[in-house]
């Protein structure tokens, strides 16, 4: 019997798999009060990720005569963005089915304060990057933009910035899609060490804010479908094909914004939370077992966080030794002081329990990690109705500011 080590060793199920596996177990390790939880898969997959790819690809990436493994893992990536999209839209549509119950009484409640939020944390974010420019005149000014999307997980605002940025050629591009791929696991990280330290920092009552939330939920139901299933998987399918769809869609907002989508996840999030509101639709039923759901959600996002490291380990690891390593702290900060002018507004002048407002800040990073990191530092899946009535409008204002950071003079 003939085994190849390494054509096993650099299979993508092979490094999902350990990388999950080995993720999980330190993330059941408790420093102090603080346990990573499922994103540790992140932090395993940054590890494996970098030693895969330095190890397995880099030596072939300038000759001619290359190993099938070498060649795949160059040209689609250690994980094909297929396979990594499919986890995010599990996750997404998990998310957004749970949270759907609650979406009437969040936005009659606190609908504006989540416009303005998302608008007042990209602000921030773009605002410190355009700083950060200003102090350092030899940084590009597209690969900024680029840290500023990636800082903030935004890949719609990376979408928009690689589009506005067409014109000026190909090096543009490369630069923006540099800037990204340094900038989002740091941004990533940000989120998620906040959602866990926030509380300890301002000494915030986890119980407290849960039972807040629960009064603020109870008042008299809205006119919606209280039955649930079990699962409904036609339901599940025809809820993610919709947001595919909706997220397709583009519409024209002026000749500085140009065309606005919300992206696969937007568009999922929002038709989840919409088709799960209303209930039923023929005989689809989008009220479905909080277990079950909770059980996708879980597992999806532990595949998602583990490919998310896997897919930019070594980018991250070598730009904070090398080259890249300002990028890196602009995308610290960027994603620090955003996610922080968000909670001071979101606490002290909206006055909104923690609960909604985690996922609020997560919806205004426009962060699918950092959801994920808030439901589990909450214990409640309520923070995702926060997190998609926010989602919208910091996607807008992600591709506003993202367009307006290489074009204002520096």
């Amino acid at each position: 019997m003939h085994f190849n080590f390494t054509t096993f060793i650099t299979n993508y199920f092979v490094l999902i798999f350990f990388s999950v596996v080995t993720g999980l177990f330190i993330g059941r390790i408790e420093f102090g009060k603080i346990k990573l939880g499922t994103s540790g898969g992140l932090f395993t997959g940054l590890v494996i990720g970098w030693y895969i790819y330095g190890k397995y690809a880099l030596p072939y990436k300038n000759t001619e005569n290359l190993p099938s493994y070498a060649e795949r893992i160059l040209t689609e990536g250690i994980i094909p963005n297929e396979l990594f999209l499919f986890s995010l839209i599990l996750f997404v549509a998990a998310v957004g089915l749970l949270a759907s119950k609650d979406l009437g009484k969040v936005l009659k409640k606190y609908g504006l304060k989540f416009v303005l939020l998302g608008f007042v944390i990209t602000f921030t974010g773009a605002a410190i990057c355009y700083i950060m420019t200003m102090l350092s005149k030899g940084q590009n000014p597209y690969a900024v933009s680029g840290v500023y999307t990636g800082a903030l997980t935004s890949s719609p605002g990376l979408a928009a910035a690689l589009e506005a940025v067409t014109s000026y050629g190909n090096e543009a591009e490369s630069m923006v899609g540099f800037g990204y791929a340094v900038a989002y696991v740091p941004g990533v990280l940000i989120v998620i060490v906040l959602m866990q330290f926030l509380p300890l920092i301002f000494k915030i009552d986890l119980e407290a804010e849960k039972e807040l939330f629960k009064q603020e939920m109870s008042s008299p139901e809205d006119p919606v479908m209280n039955f649930e299933v079990k699962f409904d998987l036609i339901a599940f399918v025809f809820a993610c094909l919709i947001g595919l769809l909706l997220g397709k869609m583009k519409i024209y907002l002026g000749s500085i914004i140009g065309y606005f989508s919300l992206g696969s996840t937007g568009g999922i999030l929002i038709a989840s939370l919409i088709l799960g509101y209303i209930g039923k639709l023929g005989p689809m039923h989008f009220r479905m077992s909080p277990k079950i759901l909770g059980t996708i959600q879980e597992l999806a996002l532990a595949f998602f966080l583990s490919m998310v490291g896997l897919k930019y380990g070594y980018t991250t690891i070598h730009s904070i030794t090398h080259s890249g390593a300002y990028l890196v702290c602009i995308s610290f900060l960027c994603g620090f002081s955003a996610l922080l002018a968000g909670f001071i507004i979101g606490r002290y002048v909206f006055k909104i329990n923690w609960i909604m407002l985690s996922g609020a800040l997560c919806g205004g990073m426009t962060s699918t990690p950092g959801l994920g990191a808030a439901i589990e530092a909450t214990k409640s899946d309520g923070v995702a109705a926060g997190y998609g009535a926010t989602y919208p409008f910091a996607l807008l204002g992600m591709i506003l500011f993202t367009i307006l950071l290489y074009r204002v003079p520096v």
